[in-house]
């Protein structure tokens, strides 16, 4: 596997410039700011902390006074600098922080830098089991002007892209739920030609199924889960134990979503089909029943 370098991640000031309404489920919010000329990625599956404001705040609150910087993610953790500020601060005022992927970054001559990032908007529809977290109703409510705060990569190649397939790979293995679909249609659209994709993803409504454009020869399977099936369910397993793959192929597998589904796919790839766990890239977007300050605190 290739090793990623050791790199630097720095906050960025940004503001809304538009959202799109991509399906009942998702929306894609685009971001500008003046120093994004130093927002650097080489991954399609690029992990990002986004800090938002409490409904009444102008901007986000980070005290980044107390250690601007560039911190990486395990530093930001580990109690030093903004990050044990920003812990510190009451639960009303403390900005609200949640992990995304980097959809797409546009710069062209006499434009400005912008990025897409795409957000599942769980518990938005009348009469849901969950109701909408922070990040969703903040989503669905975004507007031209609103003000957030991204902790991203200052250099191209760093440790929160997950995606790296082994050089020998000759078949791409991925699934995904909404929350990875971004990361999921990211990377169909940077494979180059000749690469052979299975791919599986996995949407609560038909009208979620995008377009993927890719060089890749890609077969992409859209699941639409059944009303009340829950998002982690069966039902990825169920398709993927029924999927014939082809003999002596060297596979590299990404499997990305709710966490419990994640490590069920995982199993049965190493365990099920023999494929070896170093081919295999797993990582838990969220858990079911659980908001992502409840999974910090388990973590």
């Amino acid at each position: 596997m290739t090793t990623a370098v050791a790199a630097p991640f720095r906050f960025f000031s940004l503001q809304v410039v538009r959202t799109r309404r991509l399906g009942p489920s998702l929306v894609r919010v685009t971001f500008a700011g003046p120093d994004l000329h130093a927002f650097h990625s080489g991954g399609r599956d690029q992990s990002l902390s986004l800090f938002l404001p409490h409904p009444g705040q102008s901007e986000p609150v980070v005290p980044l006074e107390l250690g601007w910087g560039s911190p990486r993610s395990s530093e930001a953790e580990s109690g030093g600098g903004w990050w044990q500020g920003w812990r510190e601060l009451p639960d009303d005022v403390r900005a609200v922080m949640r992990s995304y992927t980097l959809r797409s970054l546009r710069r062209g001559p006499g434009e400005p830098d912008e990025i897409d990032i795409d957000f599942a908007l769980h518990g938005m529809e009348p009469g849901a089991a969950v109701p909408a977290g922070p990040a969703s109703r903040w989503a669905a409510r975004a507007t031209p002007g609103d003000r957030v705060l991204l902790l991203g990569p200052a250099v191209a190649d760093n440790r929160a892209i997950r995606f790296r397939p082994p050089g020998d790979t000759d078949l791409v293995v991925m699934w995904g739920d909404e929350t990875a679909v971004p990361a999921a249609t990211a990377i169909l659209e940077c494979l180059p030609a000749a690469t052979r994709v299975r791919a599986w993803l996995e949407v609560g409504h038909a009208g979620d199924i995008q377009d993927v454009v890719t060089d890749a020869d890609a077969e992409v399977t859209w699941l639409v889960r059944e009303p009340g099936r829950p998002e982690g369910s069966p039902m990825a397993l169920d398709a993927l134990r029924d999927a014939q793959l082809p003999d002596g192929a060297k596979p590299y597998v990404w499997l990305a979503g709710e966490s419990g589904c994640v490590r069920a796919l995982r199993r049965h790839f190493v365990g099920e089909r023999g494929t070896d766990r170093r081919r295999v890239t797993f990582v838990g977007y969220w858990r079911h029943g659980l908001s992502e300050e409840q999974l910090r605190a388990q973590e």
